[in-house]
């Protein structure tokens, strides 16, 4: 059993908890349900290179990272200093999130939010939308062909932008028309090994309607230059930033490494 299947077994059931608790009639009457989402998809393509800050506590592999951190200082920190995005993770048990703080993140922060989880069902898409979130994740290794398609069409219907997964060659046949951004991931969510090589290797294979964003193990501003030569415009980075001190500072300086 990888650790992949092991989260989505949990996710399975947390999400059937969930549906006890919350019914998808309490999450449309949330006021953050009306509202126009931004989109990350525009940010990335006003031609620069855009990073997208994440905060993140802990870690399966790495364990905690920033166990104390605040989300309303260091996600509005990460607004002010640039970001094109900012990605909150929201699973508790192995990342230390909750959704209730990207809510509370929401009113502090002028550009979009992902919200990054390990989305399953089209229950979670209604709970995206009903705290904040502008764009969704979902991740090739977790879905089927079919169910991913199915949740992307749906993350359309609420509003939601739609930032796809991959790790692998084979995975491109995971890309659909409902899909805004490609994000290849340069950790393997089986072993949790890291190389960006993967990125470099699939740069050429996404076609160029979907804006490409590469996503973890990043900390170095010359391998993000030539992912930039390769056709990136997104950079999903969240330890090499909440590992600081000041993780917006770290960001601040990051971006001006990449600007060309």
């Amino acid at each position: 059993m990888t650790i992949l299947d092991t989260i989505l077994a949990t996710k399975h059931a947390e999400l059937e908890a969930a549906r006890k608790q919350i019914s998808v009639a309490d999450l449309q009457s949330s006021p953050y349900f009306k509202r126009k989402g931004l989109s990350l998809k525009a940010r990335l393509q006003e031609g620069k290179p855009g990073v997208i800050a994440e905060f993140k506590r802990k870690s399966p592999s790495k364990g905690w990272i920033f166990k104390e951190a605040d989300v309303v200082e260091v996600t509005s920190g990460y607004s002010e200093a640039g970001a094109a995005g900012i990605s909150i993770l929201t699973d508790t048990t192995y990342f230390g999130g909750v959704q209730q703080e990207l809510a509370a993140a929401r009113p502090h922060i002028n550009c979009p939010i992902l919200r990054k989880d390990f989305m399953i069902d089209e229950y979670q898409l209604y709970e995206a939308k009903s705290i904040g979130a502008d764009v969704i994740l979902l991740i090739a290794a977790a879905l089927s062909p079919v169910a991913c398609k199915t949740l992307a069409r749906k993350a359309k219907e609420l509003g939601l932008e739609v930032l796809l997964e991959i790790h692998s060659p084979a995975e491109l046949e995971y890309l659909c028309d409902e899909v805004d951004m490609v994000g290849v991931n340069n950790r393997n969510l089986k072993n949790f090994e890291v190389s960006t090589a993967i990125s470099l290797e699939l740069a050429s294979q996404i076609p160029d309607r979907f804006v490409k964003i590469s996503e973890s193990g990043l900390s170095d501003a010359i391998a993000v230059r030539e992912l930039i030569q390769a056709g990136y415009q997104g950079f999903l980075m969240g330890e090499n930033f909440m590992k600081q001190q000041d993780p917006a500072g770290a960001l601040k300086d990051f971006l001006k490494q990449i600007q060309p």
